[in-house]
Formats: structure tokens, C-alpha cells, sequence
């Protein structure tokens, strides 16, 4: 077992009343879950994304925590998250990393590779699980 690891499963979903396609905003939410799979304790300090639109047009968005929160998460434990963002195109992506700091000191990025966000989404479909 690696001393600095984390499980993290991602679930998109397209949300039709936060959404007005005939304006060109598509309202999506994603739930995170984080679950430490290493051999010591960490805190989640900040999160990186790039959102991406369908045309290719990006946005970065950075910041301390979680919707208000930086878990220390000890080994086996999870934490779990929901937000969300607005594109102009019904598809486009996600991607980005989690700054976390461990209980020893250690200082580590894990890193999520992209998910899709998609309105013509099955509602219920399984999101991607990625370990890190």
C-alpha cells in the first residue's frame, strides 16, 4: 500500500432546471467522493479544475477546500462533495487535481484525469472511478 494515495470517484450529472438551452446555458452538477486508500492521514487543502466547453473554451477555477471544507481524511475514511458549474454548450469536460498535505509533513498533488459532462446524459449512469 503506497503511503500517499487516493481513490477518487467522479459522478456528472446534467441538472435540466438550472439549465436553458434556447440561451445556451447547460447547468451540470458533479459529486465527489475522495477516500484516502494510503498508509497515512491527509488534508485536503485546495482544488484545481479546468472546465471546458464543447468549443473548446476553458475556464480555471482555484481554491482553499471543498464548498468550505478541508477534511483530514485518515486512511480508509471518505469525504464526499457535491457542486457544480454552467457551460454554454450542452457537452465539455472536467479535469484537475487535489492539493493535499499528509499528517507527516509530505505535500502531494493527486490528480483527476477528465470526465465528461454531457446534457444527453442517461440519468443513474455510473460515474468513473479513478485511483490516484
Amino acid at each position: 500500500m503506497a503511503d500517499y494515495q487516493f481513490h477518487i470517484q467522479t459522478e456528472p450529472r446534467y441538472v435540466p432546471e438550472q439549465s436553458n438551452p434556447e440561451q445556451h446555458v447547460f447547468g451540470f452538477a458533479y459529486t465527489i467522493t475522495l477516500t484516502n486508500t494510503g498508509a497515512v492521514a491527509a488534508q485536503l487543502i485546495s482544488r484545481h479544475w479546468v472546465i471546458q466547453n464543447g468549443r473548446g473554451e476553458a475556464e480555471e477555477v482555484s481554491g482553499l477546500g471543498v464548498v468550505g471544507h478541508q477534511p483530514l481524511l485518515q486512511p480508509g475514511e471518505s469525504f464526499q462533495y457535491t457542486s457544480g458549474c454552467r457551460l454554454a454548450t450542452a457537452t465539455g469536460s472536467m479535469h484537475g487535481e487535489f492539493f493535499f498535505v499528509a499528517v507527516d509533513g509530505h505535500r502531494f498533488e493527486c490528480p483527476v484525469p477528465p470526465f465528461m459532462l454531457d446534457a444527453s446524459a442517461i440519468p443513474g449512469a455510473p460515474g468513473r472511478h479513478l485511483l490516484h
